[in-house]
């Protein structure tokens, strides 16, 4: 088992529901969520001209790679009603493999810990109020020395 964050986002439809459903389904495909932080209601990132989110980190037991994780969050969002749309645009549900264990993951379509990680200040909330902060700093360090 290996133990991994996730970043779940919602700012559609019933955005409270949305994040459970979703914590449901990850269950349901064989996460076993540990803890999840606080919903945080924030300002939409990237694209600002939306809705605002409800985010929230779930910690959770994984038993499979980043890749099985990466598959099952993406049937979480499908499940849920996302659809293709405009980058950082709105959606239902957002799914996001924040770290996983220590691994260090740099594909086109699967980064770990995730890029964007340090620039969210609602992801490293969750991240800390989870007590995984001292988790963050190898990835942070890694994205910093490829500038």
């Amino acid at each position: 088992m290996t133990t991994a964050y996730l970043g779940l986002g919602s700012n559609v439809g019933r955005r409270e529901r949305n994040l459970s459903a979703a914590r449901r389904r990850l269950r349901q495909k064989g996460a076993r969520i540990l803890r999840q932080s606080r919903v945080l209601e924030t300002e939409p990132w990237g694209v600002t001209d939306q809705p605002r989110f409800l985010n929230q980190v779930v910690e959770v037991d994984w038993r499979g790679s980043p890749r099985s994780l990466l598959n099952v969050a993406k049937a979480v969002e499908r499940e849920g009603g996302r659809r293709p749309t405009r980058r950082w645009g709105p959606r239902v549900i957002d799914v996001d493999i924040l770290l996983f264990g220590t691994e260090h993951v740099d594909r086109p379509d699967l980064r770990i810990p995730h890029p964007r990680i340090a620039e969210r200040s609602f992801v490293m909330e969750g991240l800390q109020e989870l007590g995984a902060g001292g988790a963050i700093a190898p990835g942070i360090a890694l994205r910093k020395s490829r500038l």
